[in-house]
């Protein structure tokens, strides 16, 4: 059997073409941090931010030409005198709307281009990134959807309009200085009281509720994707109506979080709106004396008591302003969740293409030198409460180039738990895990978060599980997302390797046909051999392959895990694999069974609380002899 695949460690090189930004070093907030990703050009934010005070410009001028206008007409001049104020309130208005268009363009323009810049280059690190991303795929979903639209809208709903109100602010601040200076200094301290105090207020009120409200969007996306995506399992299981009350729950909570930002809103609009009025108030009552004494003309009086309610246009949105600057900070957080922290180097992404490895790395495969050791590692997941539960306890093993090794055990024991443990993907408990004894990373006591030790694992292992996804493309295409180059005559092989070649003949266009929406159009059986194949042709040299055998008749999973078995000793690689299927492990080099003590049999669920261990090991052939319940249940498959 010749599989085309790396056989050999990839050679590590950089992505081409991907961006060269790093994240901002020794910066606490998480937006700044994540803002070059946005790749902004200063200039376009400058143009947006220009357009918007001509826009709001034209609206004051408008207010002001128009009160003069209104008190000048009402000592009945000659028309000539009202001409040019005639003209400018018309030039104001259409310029307020076409300016108001034209900045709505170039905000929107800065802000999607750096939305899709943004997701672009959060896809090159993850991609490039060799730790695992613990988050559920719902979860995932909202952090790359909504949280990245939130962050890209920091440009629209928060910097344009804070740049546009402070120019604008200031020079209203000035034209109503020029007429009556008291004025303008109560229009400043009232444009305080709404620009600034109000803001503030609004910001620290969505402390309390932005954090809340993106932990439920992501809730409500992963219930969402959950219901749409398990809702037959959901149902056989008796758990779909559990899972809409957890959704309604989460909605209901979404909800309460919207209304109380709708009260911050309202409390936020009351404090503009008293702001503006007390403006017009003080104008009014500063202007009169003024005009009484003869220091101000009537025509001047109009203009600084109706100015105002044009200027406070400019703070209206402050708040919203405010608060969007920290649902975005809060998005922003979320994003680096994802991401390596910043005295972190970003790990290459392996090359598909690469044909060799390191001297070292050469020296050490020479040496049979393990590709993954487990010593003593407890595996578990976190109980009702968030305290950590120890699933299956103290496994030790050892994976060197071209061996298999095979986790039997009833369903239910731990089998999975330990292999996504294996892989990574959840942290152990205690024990070592590692590759070379001298990278072995050291994990605390049960409840220690893992993250460093996960960090410093290398990115050549691939979890395959047995629901892995399958998208709605063609054949080739759900392939190659294990290694982007698979050409088609590889695709061809790695199919025919799992039996899957006469149904690749018998497709109507081949490698080009559509397998539906999460593998519809193919049977169980044909879907988990397809997720075989592609492991496969991935550049990993670890494979940890969870039931291979499962939906497949007896004849077919048997050969299925031979296959894995010739293609690890062909081609350098290991397989590390959980299965309750015992026939075909002849295979394997060494099998460990897993058991929780007396109800230790590979036939029937387990019931007990104890952790599961290994209560026994060695190869298929010495398990036949030395254990009575091994040999029974291999008697026992078809």
């Amino acid at each position: 059997m010749n599989i085309p695949t790396p056989g050999a460690p990839a050679r590590t090189t950089p992505i081409p073409g991907a961006p060269t930004q790093r994240l901002t070093r020794g910066t606490a907030d998480p937006l700044r941090r994540v803002l070059p990703l946005l790749e902004v050009r200063p200039v376009k934010v400058a143009a947006a931010i220009g357009l918007g005070v001509l826009a709001l410009a034209c609206a004051i001028g408008l207010a002001a030409v128009a009160a003069w206008l209104v008190a000048r007409a009402s000592q009945m001049p000659p028309v000539l005198t009202l001409s040019v104020a005639v003209v400018s309130v018309r030039a104001f208005g259409i310029g307020r709307g076409v300016l108001r268009y034209c900045e709505r363009l170039a905000s929107h323009d800065v802000a999607l281009r750096g939305m899709a810049a943004l997701r672009a280059n959060l896809y090159d690190r993850l991609a490039a990134d060799d730790r695992p991303v613990t988050v559920r795929r719902g979860e995932l979903l909202a952090r790359i959807g909504q949280d990245v639209d939130d962050v890209g809208d920091v440009v629209v709903r928060s910097m344009v309009p804070a740049g546009v109100a402070v120019v604008t602010s200031l020079g209203s601040v000035i034209l109503l200085g020029v007429l009556l200076p008291a004025a303008g200094v109560a229009l400043a301290l009232c444009l305080v009281l709404a620009g600034v105090v109000t803001p503030w207020l609004a910001a620290r009120a969505a402390a309390l509720t932005e954090a809340r409200g993106a932990a439920a969007r992501g809730e409500v996306t992963a219930l969402s994707l959950e219901i749409l995506e398990e809702s037959a399992p959901l149902r056989v299981s008796g758990r779909f109506g559990a899972r809409l009350a957890d959704l309604d729950a989460a909605d209901a909570r979404l909800s309460a979080v919207a209304d109380d930002g709708a009260r911050t809103s309202g409390l936020a609009a009351a404090l503009g709106a008293l702001a503006q009025g007390l403006a017009v108030l003080a104008s009014i009552a500063l202007g009169i004396p003024a005009t009484l004494s003869g220091s101000l003309s009537v025509e001047a009086l109009a203009v600084i008591v109706l100015t105002p309610l044009a200027v406070f246009e400019a703070t209206a949105g402050l708040p919203a302003a405010a608060i969007q600057l920290h649902r975005s900070r809060e998005a922003a957080r979320r994003l680096l969740e994802l991401l390596p922290s910043p005295d972190e180097q970003v790990a290459p992404v392996t090359s598909a293409s690469g044909t060799g490895s390191s001297a070292d790395e050469a020296d050490g495969e020479a040496d049979g030198e393990a590709l993954l050791v487990l010593d003593g590692v407890t595996a578990g997941w976190p109980d009702g409460d968030g305290q950590p539960h120890a699933v299956v306890e103290q496994v030790s093993l050892t994976l060197r180039p071209g061996s298999v090794v095979a986790l039997a055990g009833p369903s239910g024991v731990g089998k999975t738990t330990l292999l996504m443990t294996a892989a990574g993907l959840i942290p152990p408990l205690t024990g070592t895990l590692g590759t070379r004894p001298a990278e072995r990373q050291e994990v605390g006591a049960p409840g220690h978060r893992a993250s460093g030790v996960l960090r410093n694992l290398p990115a050549d292992r691939l979890f395959v599980a047995e629901d892995g996804h399958v998208f709605d493309t063609s054949v080739l295409e759900n392939l190659r997302v294990a290694r982007g180059d698979v050409t088609e005559a590889e695709a061809r092989a790695a199919l025919a390797a799992v039996g899957l070649g006469g149904w690749l003949t018998a497709l109507p266009e081949g490698l080009d046909t559509l397998v539906g929406t999460d593998a519809a159009a193919v049977s169980g059986g044909e879907r988990r051999r397809l997720l075989v194949a592609r492991a496969l042709l991935a550049p990993a040299r670890v494979l940890l392959v969870d039931e291979p055998a499962e939906h497949l008749d007896g004849e077919t999973a048997d050969a299925l895990v031979r296959t894995l078995a010739d293609h690890a000793r062909e081609t350098g690689r290991a397989v590390l694999l959980a299965t309750h299927r015992l026939t075909p492990l002849a295979a394997a080099d060494e099998v460990l069974l897993l058991g929780n003590g007396a109800l230790a049999t590979i036939a029937g669920a387990t019931t007990g609380a104890a952790p599961a261990t290994v209560v026994a090991r060695g190869s298929h052939e010495h398990l036949l002899v030395t254990d009575p319940s091994y040999a029974w249940s291999t008697t026992q498959e078809g």
